[in-house]
């Protein structure tokens, strides 16, 4: 008899655990409550960034702190009394230390390098078409602290496996000629490919479904379900039982209420993010050879078929999809400081998602400390594309195996318990 696997939640963690799973033998079935990459998987910077430290790094409070003043800076709070987000802001204040960064790095640089290799596969093999391409992305500096800072994160990842070069203004000018003439300089980060993220979930989705997988959408899950200690499945808004041996929990930042109600707070909170998509052309994008960072404003300006998706910003405003204009238009005034050509045609599309963003700045993954048979898959924060298979790939061996390499075990859920 087959795992009977109930994945809840249709973005691409969700996505991934089911194919992997499927792809392991599982029978299983994937529950969305809106409609696939409904979420933050529809609209992302579309960049796959493996190896790079998390938030959480020395000095990173203080600088969070000046960016609050600017309402469109990159970093904004929403005024408000907010007890989970105080404890969530303090839990990430400290985790901002050397020896932090390091331990995460231990953990998610090797997890990264395997994200890329699962990333290679399942689009060659499965024949995904979602516009990918392994050719790299550039960290673009306009001042010398930000160039200072630049380097020191190359160091860090060079360290652990990657191999990022650093590269002065004409350098870059030379490969990027859409760069503005005070660029300085920057890091060219070889180990990163670029895709749609909305065509890649929906290909994978498809090809999961073409496997076996029962995916449905608009079923709004309301419990799990747990008998004797062990998970049973889980009730729907309708109250419509869907019966399993292992239920993974892939909802994003909504994944919080389910889990709590089995006993485990988890620290994450929604960070919105917003995108502006500009046509390539006269009076609008120049057409970018490749994906970039803007170092100073966090903004990812990525070429995709037709258009540049200029997308960043980490906004805590609680679970809303409020789009605050002032925002979405600081991504584009942001980026023509360091792109001159950029005009001012109409957007082909505004969006804003939510990402769940850990305390500690790993991703949560791995059982349920209290209920047998429950997953979680979360905490992914704004590497969510990136880590997507690597996820589904490790959800797959807990859910039928028990047992994973002991890298993984810092992603997993006990150790906020």
């Amino acid at each position: 008899m087959s795992t009977r696997v109930v994945v809840v939640g249709g973005g691409v963690i969700g996505v991934s655990c089911a194919y992997w799973l499927r792809l392991r033998g599982a029978d299983v079935t994937l529950l969305e409550r809106d409609r696939l990459a409904a979420g933050a998987s529809e609209g992302n910077a579309g960049t796959v960034s493996a190896g790079h430290p998390p938030l959480n790094r020395p000095g990173r409070l203080p600088q969070a702190l000046k960016q609050l003043a600017d309402p469109t800076g990159p970093l904004y709070v929403a005024p408000r009394w907010d007890p989970d987000l105080m404890r969530w802001l303090a839990d990430f204040a400290l985790h901002c230390t050397d020896d932090h960064v390091q331990a995460c790095m231990r953990a998610m640089a090797p997890f990264g390098l395997e994200a890329l290799r699962l990333f290679d596969e399942v689009v060659a093999d499965e024949h995904l078409a979602c516009g990918y391409e392994r050719q790299g992305y550039f960290d673009v500096c306009r001042t010398e602290p930000a160039l200072k800072g630049a380097r020191h994160e190359a160091d860090i990842v060079r360290a652990h496996g990657y191999h990022p070069d650093l590269m002065d203004g004409d350098t870059l000018r030379r490969t990027e000629p859409a760069l503005a003439p005070d660029v300085l300089g920057g890091v060219f980060y070889p180990e990163a490919a670029t895709l749609d993220p909305y065509r890649f979930v929906m290909e994978l989705a498809g090809r999961a479904g073409t496997r076996g997988v029962d995916v449905r959408e608009g079923v709004d899950v309301a419990e799990v379900v747990v008998r004797s200690g062990k998970a049973a499945g889980v009730r729907t808004a309708t109250g419509d039982d869907v019966g399993a041996d292992v239920v993974v929990l892939a909802t994003g930042p909504f994944s919080l209420e389910l889990a709590r109600r089995l006993g485990t707070r988890l620290p994450v909170q929604p960070g919105k993010g917003y995108h502006r998509d500009l046509p390539v052309g006269d009076g609008a994008a120049p057409p970018l050879r490749m994906a970039c960072v803007l170092n100073e404003t966090s903004v990812f300006c990525t070429p995709m078929e037709g258009f540049v998706r200029f997308a960043g910003t980490m906004e805590f405003s609680g679970l809303n999809h409020e789009m605050r204009r002032p925002r979405l238009e600081q991504l584009t005034r942001a980026a023509r400081r360091y792109l001159p050509a950029l005009g001012e045609a109409e957007p082909l599309s505004e969006w804003c998602g939510l990402r769940p963003m850990a305390s500690d700045g790993l991703p949560i993954i791995g059982p349920l400390p209290d209920v047998e048979g429950v997953l979680v898959a979360t905490g992914h924060g704004m590497l969510g594309l990136t880590l997507g298979p690597a996820t589904g790939a490790l959800v797959a061996d807990y859910a039928l195996d028990g047992a994973v390499d002991t890298r993984w075990r810092a992603f997993s859920p006990e150790r906020f318990a």
